[in-house]
């Protein structure tokens, strides 16, 4: 992206050059008129015209070389203009101080024009007063319009990198929300899909089996409703929902559910990102802690905790969910970076894994 900034700037240039050099007409012509040898009217003649060019294409390259050139391109420029204003005309020193003013960096333009400047106002005769005053004003036009140029590339540059980062941010909470969603829901439909079959195989009776499709069915479709609500930004969480929906979850898992009946005690602006916490600390449960058989929740105005009695042997899993090395703790995280909450997650010391969200007083 920078580079396309930089050509769009030098084709800007260019195209704006190319108009004022225009302006050395009259100059070029006035060669013609002079009674001179042929050989110094060719000399003014040839070099006006080199210089046109130079005043088109100078700065493109000064501005892709280091500052050491740039020096010697407007000290050079500058010279060449002292040469050419003494076969040629005075007024050629407009164009070398107005590109002095486009390549020359900081106060090597103050130096290199006012040196120059100063050699004028000593060397012109009285007349050519109005001259000074013209070098002087398209000094500072340039440097104004050279320094509007760089303070364009910089919105520029800023606005593509708030573009990137605003795109990245969406693609993260895109990736969140989508890991929320069908992480739960899809653990839920396997944990009930395999309730199912179990009582299929155990001949317990079709119809306690179809509860349980039933259910996968409506967990299935509203996966895709959550789905189309993510991908929109629509979807917003509820604790009390998750509340009911992991009770349900661990139950079709053979897990109790010990969990408190309202969630008025959370401090409302909390409530949404604890509802997403609830769940990823209950999938957690149902995917990661073996032999789980009871899962606690309590809640506090300003935290929630999550605590299983889980086989804490597999060290894989739960090195994982404590390190948050997992998408879904390091997206939970983030998400609670944006109340200001800490996240604890790791083993018990007798057995069972807890996840703690607290946000500090």
């Amino acid at each position: 992206m920078t580079d396309q900034i930089a050509r769009d700037n030098n084709r800007g240039w260019v195209l704006s050059a190319s108009f004022f050099v225009l302006f050395m007409a009259p100059a070029l012509v006035a060669q013609f008129d002079v009674d001179r040898p042929v050989p110094v009217t060719g000399l003014a003649v040839g070099g006006l015209v080199l210089y046109g060019i130079g005043y088109v294409a100078l700065p493109v390259f000064a501005w892709r070389s280091s500052t050491t050139w740039q020096v010697v391109v407007g000290v050079g420029y500058m010279g060449t203009a002292a040469g050419l204003s003494t076969v040629a005309t005075p007024y050629i020193f407009i164009w070398a101080f107005a590109l002095g003013a486009v390549i020359l960096p900081g106060w090597w333009l103050v130096v290199v024009n006012g040196v120059v400047f100063v050699a004028l106002v000593a060397v012109l005769p009285g007349g050519y007063l109005g001259l000074l005053v013209i070098l002087l004003s398209v000094t500072l036009l340039c440097r104004s319009v050279v320094h509007m140029i760089e303070v364009n590339r910089e919105l520029r540059l800023a606005r593509d990198q708030v573009t990137a980062l605003a795109v990245a941010d969406e693609r993260g909470r895109i990736a969140r929300d989508l890991h929320d969603v069908l992480g739960h829901s899809l653990t839920t439909v396997t944990v009930k899909a395999g309730l199912a079959r179990r009582m299929l195989e155990a001949g317990m009776g079709i119809e306690q089996a179809l509860v349980e499709m039933r259910d996968v069915e409506r967990l299935s479709q509203q996966a895709l409703t959550d789905i189309t609500a993510t991908v929109s930004g629509e979807r917003a969480a509820s604790l009390a929902a998750e509340l009911v929906g992991a009770k349900e979850a661990l139950r079709a898992a053979g897990i109790t559910a010990d969990f408190p009946l309202a969630v008025d005690d959370v401090v409302p602006e909390y409530q949404e990102a604890f509802a997403f916490a609830l769940r990823e600390g209950v999938t957690n449960v149902l995917r990661h802690s073996a032999g789980a058989t009871r899962c606690e929740v309590r809640l506090g105005d300003s935290w929630l905790e999550v605590c299983d009695d889980g086989d804490p042997v597999p060290a894989a899993a739960n090195s994982s969910r404590a390190a948050g090395g997992g998408n879904g703790l390091s997206g939970l995280s983030q998400r609670l970076g944006g109340i200001g909450a800490r996240l604890e997650a790791g083993p018990l010391p007798s057995q069972g894994f807890r996840l703690r969200v607290e946000v500090p007083a």
